[in-house]
């Protein structure tokens, strides 16, 4: 988190060879000219994250607005809209500031979405605002059904979540969770969050809605499919999601989404994925090594 704040490490990371080829591989760029590359060259469904979180100035958040803006302009100029879809966290939007601002300012990326052809999937961030995004998510879906919610397998509350969730013409995307949470409502140990993720998986196939699941643990995706056959889902009936630059191999073999993170923020962003969960180095450093 120190690192996340100096601006010495920064430039030493942006301009260390290995490094750049670090950012290079899990971001995108800094611009929305990179994002649309990115998304022509990977030849997949995506989900795009303009970066930025925690914003406490209006300024910010109102440029985070005109962000995704341009990007669903250049997305649907491209012809690209119609396998492009968007990530907003609401931190990013207001609403550490307000509820009600980050409501309006995601009102307004959902309707640029629906213009260009395309969707809006809130992303979750720590539990401290799981409610209020379900909030927010719940005013949003009334006049854009199709917009999509992330859930944490982590969280003790996950398993109700899902099925309350699970209804006809919801999109809901399961991932594990990345966040530092104590335990009074997170399972702490790595096996108890694969056991819930399967209890979600259940929940999210035997319902009405469209599960999108998040997770590059190969034990995960064969239950998964295991899960579809016995639940009789059709393969357009569910997706796989999975991050840029991550088993690249396994993502066309699945025709996963994929999601690309781009933007200024792009430092913060990565620093603080390695410093909310030490696991996270080692997945990193790993995946120097392979693409696949």
């Amino acid at each position: 988190m120190a690192a996340a704040r100096n601006e010495g490490v920064r430039e030493l990371v942006a301009n260390a060879p290995i490094s750049r080829d670090v950012v290079r591989r899990f971001v995108a760029g800094e611009s929305t000219e990179d994002a649309v590359r990115a998304t022509r060259e990977l030849g997949l469904p995506v989900t795009l994250d303009y970066l930025g979180e925690d914003t406490t100035d209006k300024a910010q958040a109102e440029k985070t607005v005109g962000a995704y803006l341009e990007l669903l302009d250049a997305l649907h100029a491209a012809g690209l809209a119609d396998r492009a879809e968007v990530s907003v966290k609401l931190s990013a939007v207001g609403q550490a500031l307000d509820e009600s601002l980050a409501l309006t300012n995601a009102s307004r990326i959902c309707a640029a979405a629906e213009q260009c052809g395309t969707t809006v999937t809130l992303d979750m961030e720590d539990h401290t605002t799981t409610d209020s995004t379900l909030r927010v998510l719940a005013e949003l879906r009334r006049t854009w059904p199709s917009v999509g919610a992330v859930l944490q397998a982590y969280l003790h509350r996950t398993l109700d979540d899902c099925k309350a969730l699970a209804t006809e013409g919801s999109r809901v995307r399961l991932c594990k969770g990345a966040y530092a949470e104590p335990p009074e409502v997170a399972f702490t140990d790595p096996h108890e969050v694969d056991l819930n993720y399967v209890r979600c998986v259940n929940a999210l196939m035997s319902g009405d809605g469209y599960p999108m699941f998040a997770t590059h643990d190969p034990r995960l995706i064969e239950i998964i499919g295991e899960r579809a056959r016995w639940y009789d889902r059709p393969r357009d009936s569910y997706e796989y999601q999975m991050l840029f630059g991550i088993r690249t191999e396994e993502q066309r073999k699945l025709t996963a989404r994929v999601y690309i993170p781009y933007g200024e923020q792009w430092y913060g962003y990565l620093m603080r994925r390695l410093a909310e969960r030490p696991a996270n180095v080692t997945f990193f450093l790993r995946s120097l090594v392979s693409r696949s």
